[in-house]
């Protein structure tokens, strides 16, 4: 028997959204720029599953597919590097437009700055992007993964120059060795996309970086004339890409916002604990956090996403390991004549839960909760392909669940 999804609508208390600022329109707007600056840029695909929709009894359905990103497979990296220019504009006196790509990798800057280490904690996507950022910035970077992190991730993550080792402690306590080992080597930066009392900035700026995902996505619904989408699906770790994601779909559309519902891994839905208790407070996951959803297994939440969330999201969902099985198989192979998404663990787990909302009478009380139903326009971002080929394929061909 399969575990349920778990789900709770938000009805917690309101504070006053001074963190909404963060995903202002401006800001997402200068990292735009700036990711356009690399060579490596495109504007990844939004995939429109039109046959799906009729399927699962909705308008539209539309899949940000991430895996085309800078060749890294995952969405990750926009927030790294934005970060990192942003950091080293603010070292050098600098606005982060006066820094694109060319002038941030030229030797000229690099006296100016100097060399920096950029520590961070991942289960991959997060460190890969960060490695792969520092290396073309002529910068230092050092990974520290958790316990039960792929070998596939750690050698990707090395190829890109980074010092990178996989600990036998959880994602949580990877995060405080990085800020331990940062704040004892000279110009050690930690760039993590959780945010903490005291360390705010830099997980402001990706967020930023994760905007350019989220502005593509808008910009190509008008294109598609579809304009608004009535639903967002996001799935959260920390947190930090449903704040971006929400925070620019709050600041889009003020007036008329989409309703946004935030998928967690269940075994790390701090998120969803928070909103259970209702009382705005944050609520911390530790232990282990088994889950294919390598991604989204963090357990202590991100306090400006937080902010953010509590003040906008209809509703939170704790789905486990099975959902994003589902999601990862429905994308793969899809109704005949819609395209094929290639979509990861925590990419897929935002679609498994639209369609087991869709197509399981015991969650009929969620579909209506955030009414879904045949107007419905769902905009949802498979934030990774198979970023572990082998993980993948057990779970695509073999239906495996581990």
């Amino acid at each position: 028997m399969n575990q349920p999804i778990k789900w709770v609508e938000n009805q917690m208390p309101k504070s006053s959204d001074s963190q909404l600022k963060v995903m202002d329109l401006e800001e997402v707007k200068k990292a735009r720029a700036f990711h356009k600056s690399f060579p490596q840029y495109s504007k990844t695909p939004l995939r429109k599953l039109e046959n799906m929709a009729g399927y699962l009894g909705v308008k539209e359905i539309y899949v940000k597919d991430e895996s085309y990103r800078f060749g890294l497979n995952a969405f990750k990296v926009l927030g790294g590097s934005f970060a990192m220019a942003r950091y080293i504009a603010k070292q050098t006196g600098k606005d982060v437009s006066d820094l694109p790509y060319q002038v941030l990798t030229s030797e000229k800057l690099r006296e100016e700055f100097g060399q920096a280490t950029f520590f961070t904690a991942t289960d991959g996507n997060h460190g890969r992007g960060v490695a792969w950022a520092a290396n073309r910035l002529g910068q230092k970077a050092v990974v520290f993964m958790p316990k039960g992190s792929t070998q596939t991730r750690l050698e990707n993550i090395r190829k890109e120059g980074a010092t990178a080792t996989i600990e036998e402690v959880n994602y949580d306590e990877c995060v405080r060795m990085a800020a331990a080992a940062a704040a004892k080597t000279e110009n050690g930066v930690v760039v993590q996309d959780t945010a903490w009392e005291g360390y705010e900035e830099i997980p402001a700026w990706i967020m930023q970086g994760y905007g350019t995902m989220a502005m593509e996505a808008d910009e190509q619904l008008s294109q598609m004339d579809c304009g608004r989408p009535t639903h967002v699906f996001v799935q959260a770790g920390v947190g930090s890409l449903a704040g971006a994601v929400q925070g620019y779909f709050a600041n889009r559309y003020p007036d008329n916002p989409p309703t946004v519902v935030v998928v967690e891994a269940d075994v790390a839905a701090c998120l969803y604990k928070g909103a259970a208790a209702g009382d705005g407070k944050l609520r911390i996951v530790d232990g282990d956090m088994q889950t294919i959803m390598a991604g989204l297994a963090c357990g202590e939440p991100n306090t400006i996403s937080w902010d953010i969330l509590k003040n906008h999201v209809k509703v939170f969902v704790s789905a486990p390991d099975w959902i994003a099985a589902k999601g990862m198989r429905m994308l793969a192979a899809p109704i005949k004549g819609d395209p094929q998404v290639t979509s990861g663990e925590s990419g897929a787990a935002p679609f498994g839960v639209l369609a087991a909302v869709m197509t399981m009478d015991e969650y009929k009380d969620l579909r209506d909760a955030i009414g879904l139903d045949e107007h419905s326009k769902v905009l949802l971002f498979s934030t990774e392909g198979d970023t572990d080929p082998e993980r993948y394929k057990n779970i695509v061909w073999e239906g495996k669940e581990k």
